[in-house]
């Protein structure tokens, strides 16, 4: 079996200490996104990095409710790359 990462296609990134906890991912793709007790957005099952980001690698089949969710934010805190880096939203 191959690894996870070999496995995954893209990175949702998420730049939680920017975000405005308005909701709309959370919507969009509830079984990604949930609004925590501060108000603001996590993506669930998300690797949490040291600086307050999130970061979590995705298959092919979820990058189009993912790309949904990154384009409703209004403050644009939801990134998403593919593996070699290049951006997608």
């Amino acid at each position: 079996m191959l690894p996870l990462s070999a496995r995954m296609a893209y990175v949702v990134e998420h730049d939680r200490p920017n975000c405005i906890g308005c909701g709309s991912c959370c919507v969009i793709a509830e079984g990604f996104w949930e609004l925590d007790d501060d108000g603001k957005a996590n993506i669930t099952k998300a690797e949490q990095l040291k600086n307050g980001q999130q970061r979590l690698e995705i298959k092919d089949k979820d990058l189009e409710i993912m790309k949904d969710a990154a384009e409703s934010c209004p403050v644009n805190v939801i990134h998403i790359k593919d593996k070699t880096g290049k951006s997608i939203v």
